[in-house]
């Protein structure tokens, strides 16, 4: 292996995964009222209505595909039944939809944000820069899907090469070897994903790590006119929260 094999493989996953976790630390401490999408829905709806599900929707189904391929060995789905021609049928199949539909949604997203002149206005450069590695790790993706299928040069099975290595990251014994060999779409997938990860914690991509929990357990909001008179009669407002008839 070569040295630049040795950082790509064995230092750089590591330095993503600092990154990732203290940028979202400081980010959540030192930020926090800027942890937000900046939502421009107020702008235009009718498209982001169409663009935002489609990109969400299979931008999870991708992400669902990545956990199960990279993380669950081939021997335990081949020890319930499901033999390696089947996990790459179904895999092939599921992440083709999975990557056309995310693809597709953020295209829409992208030709939102130019063509909607309120939209664009509120773009700044850091989104830019997000919009421009988030998208090339969609293509890389696709490109390592088309691979794997042999569409592009020959057929590869990640699961021998890629899973282990990613697995062998996370148990702090990094194999850099096993990424060395594997096909270019896989190695620019890599890469590109890490340094996705490394500007995550500085971009809008932090309120995918925020889930609205504490919605389900808030009382309902009670809307007063600007005089401090309920909305439902005269009497004066009451600091707190307040009993509500439905």
């Amino acid at each position: 292996m070569s040295s630049l094999d040795i950082m790509l493989w064995s230092v750089l996953p590591y330095a993503a995964i600092g990154s990732f976790v203290v940028g979202s630390i400081w980010r959540y401490r030192y930020d926090k009222f800027n942890w937000t999408t900046r939502s421009s829905q107020i702008y235009e709806g009718k498209m982001l209505r169409i663009a935002g599900p489609l990109f969400h929707l299979g931008l999870f189904a991708v992400i669902g595909g990545h956990i199960v391929g990279l993380l669950i060995p081939m021997k335990w789905t081949n020890a319930i039944g499901v033999s390696q021609e089947m996990y790459h049928v179904g895999a092939i199949t599921m992440g083709s939809f999975a990557g056309v539909a995310t693809l597709l949604g953020i295209a829409l997203l992208i030709y939102r944000r130019r063509t909607t002149d309120t939209v664009f206005v509120a773009t700044t450069k850091n989104d830019k820069t997000m919009y421009i590695f988030l998208v090339a790790t969609l293509l890389a993706g696709s490109s390592a899907t088309l691979s794997s299928a042999g569409v592009i040069g020959t057929e590869h099975n990640y699961r021998e090469t890629v899973s282990p290595w990613f697995r062998s990251i996370l148990l702090f014994r990094p194999d850099a070897a096993l990424m060395a060999n594997t096909p270019l779409a896989f190695r620019i997938h890599a890469v590109v994903g890490m340094l996705l990860f490394i500007i995550w914690p500085f971009t809008r991509l932090v309120h995918a790590m925020t889930a609205p929990v504490g919605y389900m357990f808030r009382p309902p909001i009670i809307y007063r006119t600007r005089d401090g008179r309920s909305v439902a009669g005269n009497r004066k407002a009451r600091p707190g929260w307040e009993k509500v008839k439905y």
